[in-house]
């Protein structure tokens, strides 16, 4: 991760230095701002941002204004709220309004690094294959072979298994996969991505042998 460059925007000095020294000792490099300013359009367009952290309870702006406006004028970074805001329907709000992640506060630091590299890893190129224990999968013809064996999967397994894929060894809420997979779908509950994920586990793990997907009680999936 070294030389990425992410832009941080959160009111709390405490928690904005907090980010800054966690990230830099990451590899990271950082540039902070308090609020929303007219120089904060300038480092956008001057320098190579790979990440936006954005808080949305700022001096006189909703964090997701800011965002609407620079996605509509163009810019393709991705963005991560970092936010008071937890109820549902903000959640919602943050993932209408560009969201790529949406980390509710009081956050743990290990989980947000986990999501930064997990996010930036997998905008920053397209990578053709990814290989992770016996499973690979080919960008080019979007399959997924185990023990180089292909499996078949509807479109939406293969967007939930690729989610997976995508963050190995980070724990998913349902409400994460519902945003991320689901998207516009109107069948957005948690018993869907629970049906989902019953269904992928049969077709890629028949014999339940090999544990690819483990269920957190109360909490989500997460794929190690």
């Amino acid at each position: 991760m070294k030389n990425k460059l992410i832009l941080i925007v959160e009111d709390e000095e405490d928690i904005l230095e907090l980010l800054e020294y966690t990230l830099q000792k990451e590899g990271f490099e950082t540039i902070g701002f308090l609020n929303i300013d007219k120089n904060l359009k300038k480092v956008l367009q001057e320098e190579e941002i790979s990440l936006i952290l954005m808080d949305r309870n700022l001096p006189g702006y909703e964090g997701t204004n800011f965002i609407n406006e620079i996605k509509n004028e163009g810019y393709n970074k991705p963005v991560i709220y970092v936010t008071a805001k937890d109820k549902d329907e903000d959640i919602l709000d943050g993932f209408e309004a560009h969201a790529d992640d949406y980390i509710t506060k009081p956050f743990k630091v290990k989980e947000l690094i986990a999501r930064i590299k997990a996010l930036i890893k997998r905008t920053s190129k397209d990578i053709d294959v990814l290989k992770i224990k016996d499973i690979s999968y080919k960008a080019s013809n979007k399959k997924f072979y185990i023990e180089d064996k292909e499996i078949e999967l509807t479109h939406l397994e293969h967007d939930l298994f690729l989610e997976f894929i995508k963050n190995k060894d980070i724990l998913l809420s349902r409400e994460y996969l519902l945003n991320t997979v689901w998207e516009d779908s109107l069948d957005k509950k948690d018993k869907t991505v629970n049906v989902a994920i019953k269904r992928l586990k049969a077709k890629i793990d028949p014999k339940a042998e090999k544990n690819y997907i483990k269920s957190v009680r109360g909490e989500g999936y997460i794929f190690c």
